[in-house]
């Protein structure tokens, strides 16, 4: 097992000297931490292994809103995420072509029949491209992070890695995304398009504020119209809060989403709930209405308890293990 020191200072490596003419790597990277995180029972020295499956869906919701076009409304086109300015990457193009049907959202996407021919792609495109490509430095392979067997159909992580992605998740996927934007903009047939806009990240790696107004009926109806946290009746500015910050983990799932007043939503910002909050919420959410959760939104989030509950452990063990302050109240804390 290789120490924490070594592993940023691979993934430093990785970024600067891998040679990268699409932003397939920075994808990969970003997805292996997602599933680092999202899986449990990961231990501090454990192997783990992540099937091609799992990365390629992973990928495709990475690249999912990537695929819409960008720009203002007068002026709008798809970006280029390679060098050549006459091909888009494969993952883009399928992504693409499911959307001219109609089909904006993702979750929506698992239960059409495009499904398994749009996964299909992303899968090839994948083992085809960064899979075994990620891990060469300077023109030379050097396998940190999994051992390149192309006889699998999964990678496996080598020991300690899938911890140390959980433990620097943040850094890992900030550094994977400001990468990729700089790619991108890096790019002169994009650079037309791109412009001085501030809101690529926005657009790259934003959530689908649709899902919140999907959820909020629901929440009301779940929390007796009462504010999840301070439990006073909720007004007209009530306001759908991620109880794992989206801060720290940028997904949406559904078991995720509560409904808070405004001054406890501002107050709590992107902090991690106490205890107290973090039980009501596994009871409220993950038990008592989870099914029903499931039902209503799943059309349009990711709705999964069990990766919920991974998502929630990793993120507490974070703050645990660095002394942080849980939010309370409005003017309260607690040492995780």
């Amino acid at each position: 097992m290789k120490s924490a020191i070594e592993f940023i200072a691979y993934v430093q490596r990785l970024l600067v000297e891998g040679d990268f003419t699409a932003t397939y790597k920075y994808a990969l990277l970003h997805a292996i931490a997602d599933v680092c995180v999202e899986s449990p029972n990961v231990t501090v020295n454990s192997k783990l292994p992540i099937s091609f499956d799992v990365l390629a869906d992973k990928m495709l919701r990475l690249y999912w809103n990537q695929a819409r076009p960008f720009g203002v409304q007068s002026n709008q086109q798809q970006l280029h995420q390679n060098s050549d300015s006459q091909k888009q990457i494969a993952i883009i193009t399928a992504v693409q072509s499911i959307q001219k049907t109609g089909l904006y959202n993702i979750n929506q996407l698992y239960k059409s029949p495009h499904y398994k021919t749009v996964h299909s792609v992303a899968k090839t495109a994948l083992k085809n491209g960064p899979l075994w490509r990620l891990q060469i430095l300077a023109k030379k392979e050097e396998c940190f992070l999994y051992p390149h067997d192309k006889s699998q159909r999964h990678i496996e992580l080598n020991a300690g890695v899938a911890g140390y992605f959980r433990e620097f998740y943040h850094l890992i996927t900030y550094l994977a995304r400001a990468a990729w934007i700089d790619k991108i903009i890096s790019f002169k047939h994009n650079q037309y398009l791109v412009g001085a806009q501030a809101n690529l990240p926005e657009f790259l790696f934003g959530h689908d504020r649709k899902a919140l107004a999907y959820a909020k009926p629901l929440l009301q109806e779940i929390q007796k119209d009462s504010c999840f946290y301070c439990g006073k009746k909720l007004d007209q500015h009530s306001e759908v809060d991620h109880f794992i910050p989206f801060a720290k983990y940028a997904f949406d799932l559904g078991h995720n989403f509560v409904l808070a007043d405004r001054a406890c939503n501002n107050s709590k910002r992107d902090y991690l709930a106490s205890y107290e909050h973090k039980y009501k919420w596994e009871e409220n959410n993950l038990v008592n209405h989870a099914k029903l959760i499931t039902a209503e939104l799943a059309s349009y989030v990711e709705c999964d308890t069990e990766k919920s509950i991974a998502v929630s452990d990793w993120a507490y063990q974070i703050a645990r293990n660095s002394a942080s302050n849980l939010w309370q109240s409005k003017s309260e804390f607690r040492l995780a």
